[in-house]
């Protein structure tokens, strides 16, 4: 390889201070942006499950006494919450939640109460079996911002609830997006900050040369971006832009379409900045005429714990509106009230 180029990968991508930030924080397992808050000291588990038994008791449901229990409830204490209930009133929480709640919050609340991987797999499901359409935005968003650590257990829960998660991908899915789905599923890939200048530069070289169309160029495609790192992708990105003065996003969509190409965009755009793709899944899901309140559910309870709050910053310097605000004007009732406290911390 030419040493000017070399040179060039070197500074735009190894010294690049920015690159360098985002590609530690991708390793970075402690880097929380929560917006849950809760109170300090919690009320014991048991007093909770106690709270919520009476709010279930007599003539319907005291639906606000439970979102304001359940939402300002971190991961463990929920799960301590259920084990309570099961102990003291002999009846599984989830259960008697969807018997008391009902539409978007029923929905909402029953997602929140799971662990992260059954949380996947449900909403997985949901997607896969979409009706009347599968929703393919749903599955790529579910899949192709997952780690590998993560898709293993979102595969354990899934076939042991329902079936193989790569037969339900291959009865719904189709063409490129299929392949690149279960490419993705399939894939053990590292997950470290080293990478590989040459390698970087000889896949740039294979984008440039990419013909649409082309089933065997495609196939090179998803092997690329199932099993490149996160880190090598990013520094795939600047060396592209360096060696071609042209974005790698617009590279591709240039030769892909429809489903593939959001797949392999939702991979790129997660390697870089997760959060910013969440906040464009947000805007795509309450612009318009009506609320997909699937999508809005899915990211606002599978984030709250984890990155919500840049997500929210990343709205705003998107969109030039607070995330809040419009999550307010797009929903009403506790479904409202429940989701703006999981982000409003």
């Amino acid at each position: 390889m030419c040493p000017s180029l070399i040179k060039s990968i070197s500074l735009e991508v190894l010294k690049n201070q920015d690159l360098c930030i985002e590609i530690e924080r991708l390793i970075k397992n402690n880097h929380i942006m929560s917006t849950l808050t809760v109170p300090s000291p919690q009320p014991s588990p048991r007093e909770d499950a106690q709270n919520l038994h009476r709010a279930f008791k007599g003539l319907g449901c005291d639906t606000g006494a439970v979102v304001n229990i359940l939402a300002h409830r971190d991961a463990s204490h929920r799960d301590h919450i259920l084990q309570e209930y099961e102990t003291l009133f002999s009846h599984d929480l989830r259960k008697v939640l969807a018997d008391e709640l009902h539409g978007n919050l029923k929905k909402a609340v029953l997602l929140w109460m799971e662990n992260p991987a059954e949380r996947d797999a449900i909403a997985l499901r949901q997607a896969i079996k979409s009706v009347p359409l599968f929703d393919a935005r749903g599955v790529t968003e579910l899949i192709c911002t997952r780690t590998c650590a993560q898709i293993r257990q979102i595969k354990q829960v899934y076939s042991s609830k329902w079936s193989s998660l790569e037969d339900d991908i291959k009865s719904h899915a189709s063409g490129d997006h299929k392949r690149l789905l279960l490419a993705y599923i399939n894939t053990t890939r590292y997950e470290g900050p080293e990478i590989d200048a040459l390698l970087v530069e000889s896949d740039a070289n294979f984008i440039r040369k990419v013909k649409a169309g082309s089933s065997s160029d495609e196939a090179v495609l998803i092997e690329l971006f199932t099993e490149r790192s996160r880190a090598h992708l990013v520094a795939l990105r600047s060396a592209y832009f360096t060696m071609y003065q042209k974005d790698l996003r617009m590279a591709i969509k240039d030769v892909t379409s429809g489903s593939f190409k959001n797949g392999l965009s939702a991979i790129l755009q997660c390697a870089e900045n997760p959060a910013k793709y969440y906040a464009k899944v947000m805007r795509k899901a309450m612009r318009g005429l009506g609320t997909h309140d699937t999508a809005v559910i899915r990211v606002v309870v599978t984030r709250a714990e984890i990155d919500m709050q840049e997500i929210k910053v990343e709205y705003q310097k998107r969109f030039k509106k607070p995330l809040v605000d419009v999550i307010h004007s797009e929903t009403s009732g506790h479904y409202r009230s429940f989701l703006l406290a999981l982000i409003a911390g």
